[in-house]
């Protein structure tokens, strides 16, 4: 019996004949070696291609798309999204005065004492230049408040040593929260916070500021729902910790 003939122009690869040659269950099999590999160099491009790469939060990109998602999100179960933006008061001086170098040390601490002051579900990004923003999931406003305080006096507290000097830094924060009951867009959501930005540094600067009217009318307890939606918990479980607390 003769062997059939190969289609025309089909020349065997590398990859092919090791297919050929290898279960996909084998142990170290080179084309599964390969694959996990490359897997592995896709998800850390795409990791790199998602972070700041001073800070390592999360860039504008990543910002853009998560907010969307997580307004999406809103929308359909009704939990907040809560947002903080901030901004270093005066950082322009900081640069001026120590150098460039001393900035960058004072915007990589920025990006540790906001890691060590949120939680695990909440999304850090860098917006640009000295500007960050954070969303918290499934957060009311009075607990993005509290949030916002928290990582305020933090930041004061870690000012940045370098050559013998110390640097002190602080931070102007606008709050805001989407309940779902109008159709914004990230884009909007995003400029309505930046307006509380803007008046905190109109009014002192290192403060955090937010519409303290809508914020008087909410309850400050988490619900069963917002426990089960942010923890995996069921209704009723009293042993997890409320939303916007450590």
């Amino acid at each position: 019996m003769e062997p059939e003939p190969k289609a025309k122009g089909f020349i065997p690869s590398k990859t092919s004949e090791l297919r050929e040659s290898c279960p996909v269950d084998e142990p170290g099999c080179p084309v599964l070696e390969e694959v996990n590999r490359l897997r592995q160099e896709c998800k850390r491009l795409q990791e790199l291609s998602d972070q700041d790469s001073l800070t390592s939060l999360f860039n504008f990109r990543y910002l853009m798309a998560a907010l969307s998602r997580e307004m999406e999100r809103t929308r359909r179960s009704g939990l907040p999204t809560g947002l903080l933006i901030f901004d270093l008061d005066h950082f322009k001086q900081v640069n001026d005065t120590f150098g460039h170098e001393a900035g960058n040390k004072v915007l990589k601490r920025v990006s540790k004492v906001t890691l060590l002051n949120i939680r695990r579900i909440d999304i850090p990004c860098r917006f640009g230049g000295e500007e960050f923003v954070v969303i918290l999931p499934a957060t009311r406003l009075t607990h993005a408040v509290h949030a916002a305080e928290r990582l305020r006096k933090s930041l004061e507290e870690n000012p940045v040593g370098m050559d013998d000097k110390v640097i002190p830094f602080t931070a102007s924060f606008g709050v805001d929260v989407y309940s779902g009951r109008n159709r914004l867009s990230s884009n909007q959501f995003l400029k309505r916070t930046d307006h509380f930005l803007m008046d905190a540094k109109k009014n002192g600067r290192n403060r955090v500021l937010f519409d303290s009217e809508k914020a008087r009318v909410i309850p400050t307890e988490v619900t069963d729902e917002e426990r089960s939606a942010l923890y995996g918990k069921e209704p009723g479980d009293d042993r997890t910790q409320e939303s916007g607390k450590p």
